[in-house]
């Protein structure tokens, strides 16, 4: 009998203590909508297992890409590194930055531009000499620098997808579900870093029209793509441009004929849909272990739409066992190339791959 009062009492202490605990997460309710049909244009197909597999095995969360003229796939690593794949298949380290790096592209000089989680926003000569460009906007350091396009002008647009959260815990801001994302400009002549949006719910993918007309932005928590529009008649003004996805979406490209390529690392999930609307029980799994909290879904999925929001076709694994959790799909001379946050491999398709997908020009 002691040594049932002796487990009694060590419940109630551990239960106690959890329950006492503060919470990392101040959340807040938010009532999803229900989920799209998985019907028609977004029904699960196998075209992303026809994908070809480069340096598999030989990295570990290949986030995002970028293809020089030499033919070069470059990606950064978990462990914050940049590779270089060769045409050959030959894979190399090039350089460390030291933090992690993420989002990347090439600007028209050849320096390759990355959003590192931790670093900021960095340039990188051929020659890998880093250069910082920017770690804060009006006094608010970026803590969780995420993605960058660059506009025809020769502007830079980024994300830091929480001001409150670093990128390891990138579930607490899920769980939190209040806006400390923003979509950032930085100036390269000026040197200034400029707001573009703020209030948003974990600011993710970047993309800008080829006219350099209007930039798209990822809202990844409530599962929809924002527009902001840069030049015309709605010049400073935002819109809805995708709501209401099928999954939640990251990185985002646009091809030169005006599609956009958005990659989902993940479906939506159930249990995260419903606990939105009670921040109490949300603040209470935020104490649990990670382990112990919603899983995403081993899943691959890719959607591209037209320059007015249509969805125009959709890539699948639906057993996530040869591309899955894909945050990136970069579109390069005729190939599309995918990353992932956690994987061990860059995935490479052709365009022509992709059925029923016509050409669209961007409105």
């Amino acid at each position: 009998m002691k040594w049932i009062m002796v487990v009694l009492l060590a419940l109630f202490v551990g239960v106690g203590g959890f329950l006492l605990q503060p919470s990392p997460v101040d959340s807040r309710a938010w009532d999803a909508p229900a989920a799209p049909a998985m019907t028609g244009k977004l029904a699960a197909n196998q075209v992303l297992q026809q994908a070809e597999l480069l340096a598999q095995g030989q990295v570990y969360g290949p986030e995002d890409t970028a293809v020089d003229a030499a033919g070069r796939v470059y990606s950064g690593t978990q462990d914050g590194k940049i590779i270089r794949v060769w045409p050959d298949g030959r894979v190399e380290t090039w350089l460390t930055t030291g933090g992690r790096p993420l989002g990347m592209v090439f600007d028209q000089q050849g320096n390759l531009i990355v959003a590192d989680a931790w670093k900021g926003l960095l340039s990188i000569d051929p020659r890998g000499k880093v250069e910082v460009l920017t770690r804060e906007a009006h006094g608010l350091p970026f803590r969780f620098t995420d993605d960058v396009a660059i506009a025809p002008d020769g502007r830079i647009y980024f994300s830091d997808a929480s001001s409150r959260f670093h990128q390891p815990d990138y579930r607490l801001d899920l769980l939190e579900m209040r806006p400390h994302g923003r979509l950032l400009r930085y100036e390269p002549v000026s040197g200034r870093t400029e707001l573009v949006m703020g209030g948003l719910h974990f600011a993710n993918g970047v993309a800008v029209s080829p006219q350099g007309d209007y930039v798209l932005v990822n809202e990844t928590w409530k599962y929809r793509i924002l527009r902001y529009w840069l030049k015309g008649r709605k010049a400073g003004q935002s819109e809805v441009f995708v709501d209401n996805l099928p999954g939640f979406p990251d990185n985002l490209a646009v091809d030169s004929e005006g599609r956009y390529w958005v990659a989902f690392p993940t479906l939506r999930n159930r249990q995260v849909d419903t606990l939105h609307r009670y921040p109490w029980l949300k603040e209470l799994v935020a104490r649990l272990p990670e382990s112990l909290q919603p899983a995403p879904e081993d899943y691959g999925l890719v959607l591209v739409f037209d320059g007015r929001g249509e969805l125009l076709a959709s890539l699948h694994d639906p057993e996530g066992t040869h591309l899955q959790e894909i945050t990136s799909v970069n579109p390069h001379d005729g190939f599309l190339y995918f990353g992932s946050l956690h994987n061990d491999r860059i995935g490479r398709l052709p365009v022509t791959a992709v059925p029923g997908l016509e050409t669209a020009k961007n409105d």
